[in-house]
């Protein structure tokens, strides 16, 4: 036999490669950015895109960082001056000025004076907020990056605390919208780590804290001004709301569990809950936040208190703080069993069968697109920009007259009053009206009159431009940008073809309850 010498198996060094996908796997990608002396970054995840300063449209009643709104690609988007939420000196664009567009909610672009680059940061790099001198406050930091890109220093902007502290009503929006949909695509990344733990939106309902499983939480919203209520349905059904082209039953949890009735404030939500196909709005008095519970945590309802009828929709119940906050688990599988949900959605099927009936019905008799499709507006310039009212408000328009009466002791909102045809109408300047600077008297401004309450008041403008025709499908809700702005300018038009935004004033919102009052009187 012929002995072979057995040798040592070779060790390959690590794959280069791999060890480079590992490193890049770890780093973290920021955009950065320049904003007067001071170098910023923002995390690359929620940054949609960077594009050049649009034209805007600006917005009565607004914050006055917003610079306007913006159509891009069809979608209305607010601009906001990062210059102007740290007090730096105005500046104007120029072919470096860029705007992020971050999506926290919902989409918002923000206006820098250049961008520098993308990078990728190690977590070691990266340090917490420390005594540091800069034009911006520190508790909009989310951390410093250092020795990275070229700079020494680099502050990574914190833009949901941003928009949270300088801009409540789209924070509003926001929270809502940015808790479900982050986290519910944490969870499933997370699924075989946190196999141990709950994850559920808490929320509140007369003191009492609730919560559901986030994966059967489609999303958070508002409240909406209007819904639609439905005859003969039982007292927990609210109604129903058109969401994203599709009804959505609403029905009250204070309601099913007998707890003493609230109006929705702004603090309430709707929290969309999902059963495969099905969904339900149920309204809360507040969402708090998304919690993550380890599952020794949570216990089954007691028996004796399960078969209570108030009470089968709760399945656990979840220990906090040492026992000292209890959290109720509602079960969305006992839940769509109650018998208002089941009405709810039955009513729902009702309606959307009519409306298939009617649209056939429609369709068979290939009857002409009726003039209802369109909304009839008058629209009338303020500076610049374009606003609208129904036709059908305007009872009538007139020149300004070359002085206007001062009444003593008339309401400080009232500019004068003329007489019109033997009557005594109060007119009011409606670029003050809307915090807009005023304007010297000229021959294309006119007054709009309006049948507020009973009270006919005019209202100085501009100029009037047209009446316009436009397609329902062309009007969209406005950004919400303050309380005010929301409830007088809640709609736009926007006509992307003609590169217009036309925004929808509701007449009713001009004057205050309290103030129709006086404004009677004066005409009287």
């Amino acid at each position: 036999m012929t002995s072979e010498t057995l040798k040592e198996p070779e060790v390959s060094p690590p794959d280069r490669d791999e060890a480079q996908d590992e490193l890049e796997s770890e780093l973290r990608q920021f955009v950065t950015f320049i904003l007067g002396a001071e170098v910023f970054a923002v995390d690359m995840a929620p940054v949609q895109e960077i594009i050049r300063v649009p034209e805007v449209v600006r917005v009565p009643l607004a914050p006055p960082s917003l610079d306007g709104l913006a159509n891009l690609r069809g979608q209305v988007l607010p601009i906001i001056s990062l210059r102007h939420l740290f007090g730096l000196d105005a500046r104007d664009n120029d072919d470096t000025t860029r705007a992020l567009v971050i999506d926290i909610g919902q989409p918002l672009g923000f206006v820098v004076d250049r961008v520098a680059s993308v990078v990728g940061v190690e977590p070691s790099k990266i340090e917490a907020v420390g005594a540091i001198s800069s034009t911006v406050d520190t508790e909009l930091l989310s951390g410093l990056i250092k020795d990275v890109g070229g700079h020494t220093m680099i502050m990574v902007l914190d833009f949901a605390r941003l928009i949270g502290r300088e801009f409540a009503e789209i924070a509003s929006l926001a929270t809502s919208a940015a808790m479900v949909g982050e986290l519910s695509s944490a969870l499933e990344a997370e699924d075989e780590e946190d196999g141990d733990e709950l994850q559920l939106v808490s929320f509140e309902v007369a003191g009492q804290e609730y919560a559901i499983a986030i994966e059967n939480v489609q999303e958070i919203v508002q409240v909406p001004e209007r819904i639609v209520e439905v005859p003969r349905s039982e007292q927990h059904v609210l109604g129903v709301m058109s969401l994203r082209n599709r009804l959505l039953p609403l029905v009250s949890l204070r309601r099913m569990f007998a707890l003493p009735p609230r109006e929705a404030d702004d603090h309430s939500r709707i929290v969309v809950v999902s059963l495969g196909s099905t969904s339900v709005g149920v309204v809360m008095d507040r969402v708090n936040e998304v919690l993550r519970v380890a599952k020794d945590d949570v216990e089954a309802m007691p028996g004796l208190l399960a078969r209570d009828s108030d009470l089968a929709e709760i399945s656990d119940i979840c220990r906090l703080d040492g026992g000292e906050r209890l959290v109720s688990i509602i079960s969305t599988d006992h839940l769509f069993r109650h018998s208002a949900i089941e009405e709810a959605l039955t009513t729902v099927d009702i309606l959307n069968d009519e409306e298939r009936q009617a649209a056939a019905s429609q369709a068979g008799a290939h009857e002409e697109v009726d003039a209802d499709d369109d909304e009839q507006v008058v629209v009338f310039r303020l500076d610049k920009e374009e606003f609208g009212v129904p036709i059908e408000s305007v009872q009538e328009i007139v020149r300004v007259p070359d002085e206007l009466t001062h009444v003593p002791k008339a309401p400080a909102f009232v500019e004068g009053v003329i007489n019109l045809r033997g009557s005594v109408l109060p007119v009011i300047d409606l670029r003050r009206r809307l915090g807009l600077a005023d304007v010297e008297r000229s021959d294309r401004q006119r007054v709009m009159v309006f049948l507020l309450e009973g009270a006919r008041t005019g209202f100085i403008v501009d100029s009037v431009a047209e009446v316009l025709k436009i397609p329902r499908e062309a009007i969209e809700p406005a950004p919400r940008l303050s309380g005010e702005q929301a409830e007088l300018l809640a709609r736009m038009a926007n006509l992307g073809r003609e590169k217009r935004l036309v925004q929808l004033i509701d007449p009713t919102q001009l004057i205050q309850k309290p103030e129709l009052a006086d404004l009677a009187e004066l005409s009287a």
